[in-house]
């Protein structure tokens, strides 16, 4: 047998050895489909690994598994290691108000349990990369991890909310998913009092409070791009939609999903919608991306780019 699959038995083992207090050698076998001597070789293995798994002999006996006194060493290969270090890092520095902490003595964690060859590996990209502090607006923590579950456990979520005009007001709501931009993070749901679904942004939210009350999971649309839609348009006081001659995929590769939503228009054309409270940045934002466009609305769009290349082929002009 390979050794990636004796791996995966070794922590299916674990697993099961996790889940009860005891089991017979006769259970293992039957749950891992293999014989009495692999078990026995694998309860070796996790022993070796620094697990304490006590066995019992006679009428009852069989595998359990005690308290650990020293955590076991990493189960990650080299990539799997650095992977999960350097997404430590960024944790380190992101948009959940107090996971940075937690980010960081994780990362103490895994590099006092990796060898010192990968250890020096992890610490030169450390030293080689800086991380930005977090959005302007990070969110709680605990309002994350209480929004995760109602969605899980699909109950009704009460908290009050400030929208755009600064007014706060009480909400019940439906919740479906959290979604995250990168800069910010929001949940879709569905509004009881407005029988609409709705974003909110996570950071406007206060006094979260799951309700004893489950509904019933009703179609939705899709979160993602529920919420994007959300973002690139109703929060600004300037929607526009501009046709542009590329592929669909160039252009999201150019334009964040946060900043913009690109819709395939089929014979190599494809669709940018964008919002903003200033058009002229619409014009400069769409300019700057370099393909064949055309203006669908707001006609008020047009007077703008043509009002902006008249200052630019007067600052092109020679002196």
């Amino acid at each position: 047998m390979s050794a990636d699959k004796t791996a995966e038995r070794v922590l299916r083992l674990l697993g099961l050895l996790q889940r009860r207090r005891l089991w017979t050698a006769a259970e293992l076998s039957e749950a891992l489909k293999v014989t009495d001597r692999s078990i026995r070789r694998d309860v070796e293995r996790l022993r070796t690994l620094g697990y304490p798994v006590h066995a019992t002999v006679g009428v009852g006996g069989g595998y359990r598994l005690g308290s650990g006194t020293r955590l076991p060493p990493l189960l990650l290969d080299d990539e799997e290691a650095t992977a999960t270090a350097v997404s430590l890092r960024l944790a380190a520095g992101g948009t959940v108000a107090g996971v940075g902490e937690a980010a960081l003595r994780a990362l103490s964690k895994l590099n006092q349990m990796m060898p010192p060859r990968l250890r020096a590996e992890v610490q030169a990209v450390h030293d080689a990369t800086e991380t930005l502090i977090g959005a302007d607006d990070p969110v709680d923590a605990e309002v994350l991890v209480m929004l995760a579950r109602a969605c899980r456990d699909t109950v009704r979520v009460r908290f009050r909310y400030t929208g755009r005009a600064d007014t706060e007001q009480e909400r019940l709501v439906e919740p479906v998913r959290v979604v995250a931009t990168g800069r910010r993070w929001y949940l879709m749901a569905y509004d009881v009092v407005r029988d609409d679904w709705r974003t909110f942004r996570l950071d406007r939210m206060r006094h979260v409070c799951p309700t004893t009350w489950r509904f019933q999971f009703r179609a939705h649309p899709d979160p993602v791009e529920y919420v994007q839609r959300s973002v690139t348009a109703s929060p600004y006081r300037h929607v526009a939609r501009v046709r542009l001659r590329a592929d669909a995929g160039t252009v999201r590769a150019l334009v964040p999903p946060a900043m913009g939503r690109v819709d395939d228009d089929g014979d190599g054309w494809c669709v940018l919608t964008v919002g903003s409270n200033d058009l002229e940045w619409i014009a400069v934002h769409v300019a700057r991306l370099g393909f064949e466009a055309e203006i669908l609305e707001p006609v008020e769009l047009r007077t703008v780019v043509a009002r902006l290349a008249e200052r630019l082929a007067v600052m092109a002009a020679p002196g």
